[in-house]
C-alpha cells in the first residue's frame, strides 16, 4: 500500500509551520525579549537559530525522511535497539507538555469568546482572568480543544493539511495586520528602538544567551521529534535540506512580528496609563505590583509601569494586560479580537501537531489510527484535568516538562552520531534532490556543539529549580523544587528503561 504522504509543499510547510508557530512565539517572546534587553536579545537568538534549531531540524526532517516512523522506531533504526527508550522519551516529553498545552489553548479560545462579547478589558484588571480560573470553565475548554484537535488527527494527514491551509494563512494574515497596526501607534517608534538597539556590553551577560538558547529550543519544535513526525509524510522528493531551512526562519519571522506587536503597543500605551494612575492614585490598589514598588519607595512614571509590564509571567501579560492596553488604544477591541484569534489558531495547530506524534507513536506499536486516537484523546483529557482546575499543577508540569525538553536534542545527537554524521549527512540532507549542500559544519555542529548546549541547558534549569525553592529544594511536591525535576524525569526514565526491550520489539515488527 502507498505510504500516506502530504498533498503539496505548501499545505506541507503550513502543516508544518503550525506545528512550530504556538504560544510561545506570540506571548513568550516578547516578554523574553523585553527582559533581556531588546536588540541584545535578538543577537543571541539569531545566533542560537543557526547552531541550534537549523542543525536539529535538518537531523529530524533526514529522520523522518529515512525511516517514515515516529521517534521510536526511528531511534531503533538510527542507533539500535538498545536506544528504543530514548525515542520514547522525546514521545513522552512531547505528550508530557500535550497534556497542558491543551488547557492553555482552552485559555485562548475562552478569551477570543470574551472579546467579541465586548467583556474585556475589565473595570478591574484580571478580574475575568480569576473568576474563569475558579470555575470548572478551564476543564470545559481543555475538553473542547482536545476534542477538536483528536476529530482532525483522526482524519490523517491529509485532514491536518486540510486544516493547516486555513487557519495558518488566517494566522499569518492577522499578525501582519496587529503588526502594521501596532507600528503606526504614536510612540511605537520608542518599542522599534528598544526592540532593535543592542548596547554591545550586554553581550557579555550569560542570562541573554541562555534565555534565547532557550527561546530557540521552545518555540521552533526543535528537538521535540514533531517535525520528525510530520517529515515521514513526506513524498519522495521533497527537498529535505531547503526545508530546514525555511521552517525555522519562517517560524521566528512570526516571533519577530509578534515582538513588534507587544512592544510597540507597550511602549505606545503605558504614558497613558501611568497618566492615569497620576491623576487616580486610588486605582493603583488594581495593580498590586505597582503599589509594592511605589511603597518600597519608587515613584510612579512611565518607566515604572513599563517595567512591572514586562516582568510580568506569561499569563499576567497576555491575559491581565493585554486586554488593558488594547483596551486604552484607538479601535482596540478589534484588535484585541484578532490578538486572541491568533493565539488561539496558533496554540490549535501546535496542539495537533502534539497530538499527531503521540498517535503515530502508538500506531507504531500495533494499534490501530482510530484506536491510537482514541487513547491519546482519553488519556490527555484525564491527565490534564488537574491542571485545567488546579493553576500550581499546571504550573509544575509546565517547569517540568519544559526541563526534560532541553536532553532530547542530546539524544538526537546521540543517535545520529551512533550511526555515522557524515553518512546519515550524505544519504538524507545532501541526496539527489536536495537543492542546498549541508557542509562538515553540520557534522561539527550536531556532533559537538548540540550536545553541549543541551547540557548547559539541562544544567541552567536545574540550577534554576534550585533556585526558585531553597527552602525545601529537594521536596519532590513542591511546585518548582529540583526534587520535582530530578523525581518525574527519573521515573519517566526508568520506566522507559524497563520497557526497552519491549518498545524495540514492536517497533521492528511494524
Amino acid at each position: 500500500m502507498r505510504p500516506e504522504t502530504f498533498g503539496s509543499r505548501t499545505g506541507m510547510m503550513l502543516a508544518m509551520l503550525g506545528m512550530a508557530v504556538g504560544t510561545g512565539n506570540i506571548w513568550r517572546f516578547p516578554r523574553i525579549a523585553g527582559q533581556n534587553g531588546g536588540g541584545e536579545f535578538l543577537v543571541a537568538w539569531f545566533v542560537f537559530l543557526f547552531l541550534w534549531s537549523i542543525p536539529l531540524i535538518l537531523l529530524e526532517f533526514g529522520l523522518g525522511r529515512k525511516f517514515r516512523r515516529g521517534p521510536v522506531r526511528a531511534f531503533v533504526g538510527l542507533a539500535g535497539p538498545r536506544c528504543a527508550w530514548m525515542g520514547a522519551f522525546l514521545v513522552v516529553v512531547t505528550t508530557g507538555i500535550l497534556c497542558y498545552y491543551s488547557v492553555v489553548a482552552g485559555w485562548t479560545v475562552h478569551y477570543v469568546g470574551l472579546a467579541v462579547r465586548g467583556v474585556l478589558p475589565e473595570s478591574v484588571p484580571g478580574s475575568a482572568w480569576s473568576t474563569y480560573t475558579a470555575s470548572r470553565m478551564p476543564l470545559v475548554t481543555h475538553a473542547i480543544v482536545i476534542g477538536g484537535a483528536c476529530l482532525v488527527v483522526a482524519r490523517g494527514v491529509r485532514s491536518i493539511e486540510r486544516v493547516a491551509k486555513i487557519l495558518m494563512p488566517a494566522l499569518l494574515v492577522l499578525v501582519l495586520v496587529l503588526t502594521v497596526r501596532a507600528l503606526f501607534l504614536p510612540g511605537a517608534g520608542d518599542g522599534l528602538s528598544f526592540l532593535f538597539s543592542v548596547d554591545v556590553s550586554r553581550l557579555a551577560e550569560p542570562r541573554i544567551w541562555i534565555e534565547a538558547l532557550t527561546q530557540n529550543a521552545w518555540d521552533t519544535g526543535a528537538g521535540w521529534g514533531l517535525v520528525l513526525c510530520y517529515a515521514a509524510y513526506l513524498p519522495e522528493r521533497e527537498d529535505t535540506a531547503q526545508n530546514a531551512f525555511i521552517l525555522p526562519a519562517a517560524n521566528n519571522a512570526i516571533s519577530l512580528c509578534a515582538g513588534v506587536m507587544v512592544l510597540c503597543t507597550l511602549f505606545s500605551i503605558v504614558p497613558g496609563l501611568a497618566a492615569e494612575l497620576g491623576a487616580n492614585p486610588a486605582a493603583l490598589a488594581n495593580y498590586p505590583g505597582l503599589e509594592q514598588a511605589i511603597e518600597a519607595g519608587r515613584p510612579l512614571s512611565t518607566d515604572l509601569v513599563r517595567e512591572e509590564v514586562i516582568r510580568q509571567d506569561n499569563v499576567g501579560l497576555t491575559f491581565v494586560w493585554m486586554p488593558q492596553l488594547f483596551g486604552r488604544m484607538p479601535f482596540g477591541r478589534p484588535a484585541m479580537i484578532f490578538f486572541f484569534l491568533a493565539l488561539a489558531f496558533a496554540a490549535f495547530t501546535s496542539l495537533v501537531s502534539m497530538i499527531e506524534l503521540a498517535t503515530r507513536s502508538l500506531t507504531d506499536l500495533g494499534l490501530t489510527r482510530q484506536r491510537s486516537v482514541s487513547c491519546v484523546a482519553i488519556g490527555a483529557f484525564l491527565i490534564g484535568m488537574p491542571s485545567a482546575l488546579y493553576m500550581p499543577f499546571l504550573e509544575n508540569q509546565d517547569f517540568v516538562w519544559a526541563v526534560a525538553l532541553m536532553p532530547t536534542g542530546l539524544f538526537l545527537a546521540v543517535g545520529v552520531w551512533r550511526y555515522g554524521l557524515r553518512r546519515f549527512r550524505e544519504e538524507q540532507l545532501n541526496h539527489a534532490n536536495s537543492k542546498m549542500h549541508i557542509g562538515r559544519w553540520w557534522d561539527v555542529t550536531i556532533g559537538f556543539l548540540v550536545p553541549l548546549q543541551a547540557l548547559v541547558l539541562f544544567g541552567w534549569w536545574l540550577y534554576q529549580s534550585w533556585g526558585y525553592d531553597q527552602e525545601s529544594p529537594f521536596d519532590p511536591f513542591r511546585r518548582y523544587s529540583i526534587g520535582t525535576v530530578v523525581l518525574q524525569i527519573s521515573v519517566a526514565c526508568g520506566l522507559l528503561l524497563g520497557a526497552n526491550r519491549w518498545l524495540a520489539r514492536r517497533s521492528q515488527e511494524r
